[in-house]
């Protein structure tokens, strides 16, 4: 890693924890409860942000990385590494997303799940790119598992407008968008507007710093990747042809190459009594 690009995955990792820390304080010690979901509403400051990241963040830069490996003109590996490692971190929101999604729906509808529309497309978003990082783990060419990966990952990204439309085209358990609804009314004021704010940049810095190092890790498998089969080639060049030295001249059947008497030919066994007429 170049010193510059240490320098950035630091910075940001810094900033994710430092607004992390902030957006805990102020939700569980500064803002006030609400007046109906009382404390329960804390977790909205966790909850969206860790969605948007999920859904907008890590499935769009993973869907923009595929279209432009997918086209000529910007066809790298590079889209390919950061699609990848944008997926990955992208599962693990998703399923925060659905674990916090429970911990808000069990006090307020009674049950930990149900399959309503944003529910069951939320975790089906989650099984399709979990299918995505398992296509990347069969073995093939990188150009071939690049095009096979970035497909499947547009693929995938159809998911994503069913989920964030779903509490509008069907009728659902779910509440209506609290930020992203089709008014872009704010329906949080003063400092839980705030602190919401402050969740949304928490969690995208923690998702860019996650992708960074991601992407490190990427470029190193492929490294080690590529030096492993070097090392395998070089031993077998070393190993050279499995070609039997000839020396001196051929003789005849049971001789050396130098026509003197070798080793002695096999005798011929006896047949047994009763044995072949």
């Amino acid at each position: 890693m170049s010193g510059r690009a240490r320098t950035v995955t630091r910075v940001t990792g810094a900033a994710a924890l430092v607004t992390t820390a902030l957006t805990v304080w102020l939700g569980l010690w500064v803002t006030p409860p609400a007046q109906i979901q009382g404390t329960l509403v804390r977790l909205l400051y966790l909850h969206p942000p860790v969605a948007w990241v999920a859904l907008y963040c890590a499935f769009g830069l993973a869907a923009l990385s595929s279209l432009l490996y997918l086209w000529r003109r910007t066809r790298s590996l590079f889209w390919d590494r950061l699609g990848a490692s944008a997926v990955e971190v992208g599962v693990v929101f998703t399923a925060l997303t659905l674990v916090t999604g429970s911990l808000w729906g069990r006090p307020t509808w009674g049950v930990w799940w149900t399959w309503t529309a944003r529910l069951t497309s939320t975790a089906l978003l989650l099984v399709l790119f979990l299918g995505y990082l398992a296509l990347r783990r069969v073995p093939a060419d990188p150009d071939v598992r690049a095009r096979r990966c970035a497909v499947a990952a547009l693929f995938a990204f159809v998911d994503v407008p069913i989920v964030t439309f779903s509490v509008d085209w069907w009728q659902t358990l779910h509440q209506r968008g609290t930020v992203l609804n089709p008014g872009l009314t704010l329906k949080v004021h003063g400092s839980m507007a705030w602190t919401l704010g402050l969740g949304f940049l928490a969690m995208t810095l923690v998702f860019v710093w996650m992708v960074l190092v991601r992407y490190r890790v990427e470029v190193l498998s492929d490294r080690i990747g590529d030096a492993q089969l070097e090392v395998s080639l070089s031993e077998r060049w070393a190993e050279g042809p499995t070609v039997p030295a000839a020396t001196g001249d051929a003789g005849p059947p049971g001789s050396d190459g130098d026509g003197s008497a070798g080793s002695p030919l096999p005798k011929p066994v006896a047949e047994p009594l009763g044995g072949r007429r």
